[in-house]
């Protein structure tokens, strides 16, 4: 199956890379979802670390399975410049959807981002720094409490022609377990009393759930597709309270809008965003995170979604951040995933060859230029 070295790759879900020089502490933080490794721990002893020692070595000139100490000593040999397009160009990836609304300005930016990749960004427009961004004006009194629900929707119709989809950190922020229809106006107004007006905490974060419901509804409103974080991430979650599961009520309450819902990473709880995709006709998802982190069992985790997933529904994504290690480790878990689970089928007589070469670009690439028909790719 050498094709599958050839399929090109629409992340259609990531983020930008540190600017600058990392030292083996910042490189520890950035290999795990938590804050930093253990204290004492080798920050390579994990899937993911045995993955980069494997993986990311040979670009850098060194055996495979590379001592993590010499990994990080030729790095730091070679600097963070270079590693980043090495790393990146040999993704064999055709575009970058990037979410750049989380620690932007620590990050490349979109423009300088898609010249070490050397393939076309687009952006993905984070919901919440958007209406953090609006209420700040509120506090700085160019806006009153009462334009606030209005302003959200005018800015974010106004950045519709910039971006070719919006997203939800609803999970972070408070969890899916809130009221599935949109909120009433009433209610906003309310809710946007209490965070910005008299007493309130100001527009430092917004976590109201009436609020963060209503700048969710506010992007499927502008028809874009709406991605959401599902599963597992870092401690700033509640990992029960990110079962996509919990967003039935809301995939049945959009459906009749038509627009897409992106289930973003979805692990461990892939099974039940796979159910979603099979039932909803404007629900998709993607393995992207967990495919990474999990190692060699990426295998197996594409396996599991696609027993329900319908083919056409399922992305792919890398949802690397920081690291350009991120992004090669995630594209080759995913053509090993390709290459085992799929070839599998066709080995055993559950599909032609022609299909599963099929499937494949669509998982790679096909289905994102369907769903995303505005993005460089």
């Amino acid at each position: 199956m050498d094709w599958v070295d050839e399929l090109a790759l629409v992340d259609q879900h990531c983020h930008s890379l540190v600017a600058g020089e990392l030292d083996a502490d910042g490189f520890a933080a950035l290999l795990t979802e938590g804050p930093a490794p253990a204290p004492g721990a080798d920050p390579f002893d994990s899937m993911l670390g045995l993955a980069v020692r494997r993986e990311c070595a040979p670009l850098l000139d060194l055996p495979v399975h590379a001592p993590g100490a010499d990994y990080l000593a030729r790095r730091a040999e070679l600097g963070g410049a270079e590693v980043a397009e090495r790393m990146l160009r040999a993704t064999g990836g055709a575009a970058l959807l990037v979410d750049h609304g989380f620690q932007g300005e620590n990050l490349l930016g979109l423009d300088e981002l898609g010249r070490v990749a050397a393939a076309p960004v687009s952006e993905v427009l984070r919901l919440e720094s958007v209406a953090e961004q609006v209420a700040a004006r509120v506090v700085t009194g160019s806006l009153t409490v009462r334009d606030y629900p209005e302003a959200l929707a005018a800015e974010l119709a106004a950045r519709t022609g910039q971006v070719v989809a919006t997203k939800s950190i609803l999970a972070y922020r408070y969890g899916f377990d809130v009221e599935p229809v949109r909120p009433s106006d009433a209610e906003v107004a309310v809710a946007a009393d209490r965070w910005l007006g008299r007493g309130g905490e100001g527009a430092a974060r917004l976590t109201d759930p009436v609020l963060l419901r209503h700048a969710l509804w506010c992007g499927v409103a502008l028809g874009l597709p709406v991605q959401l974080h599902t599963g597992f991430g870092d401690p700033d979650e509640d990992l029960h309270r990110a079962n996509p599961v919990l967003l039935t009520a809301f995939c049945r309450a959009t459906q009749h809008t038509g627009t897409p819902i992106v289930l973003l990473h979805c692990y461990p709880y892939h099974r039940e965003a796979a159910w979603l995709a099979q039932v909803f006709p404007h629900v998709h998802l993607d393995v992207g995170l967990a495919a990474t982190y999990v190692g060699f069992r990426a295998v197996d985790l594409l396996a599991e979604v696609l027993e329900l997933a319908p083919f056409g529904k399922l992305l792919y994504s890398s949802d690397a951040f920081g690291l350009p290690e991120l992004y090669l480790v995630a594209a080759r878990a995913f053509r090993r995933s390709v290459r085992v689970a799929l070839g599998g089928w066709a080995s055993s007589g559950e599909a032609a060859e022609p299909d599963v070469r099929r499937v494949a670009a669509m998982i790679a690439a096909d289905n994102a230029r369907r769903l995303y028909p505005n993005a460089r790719v």
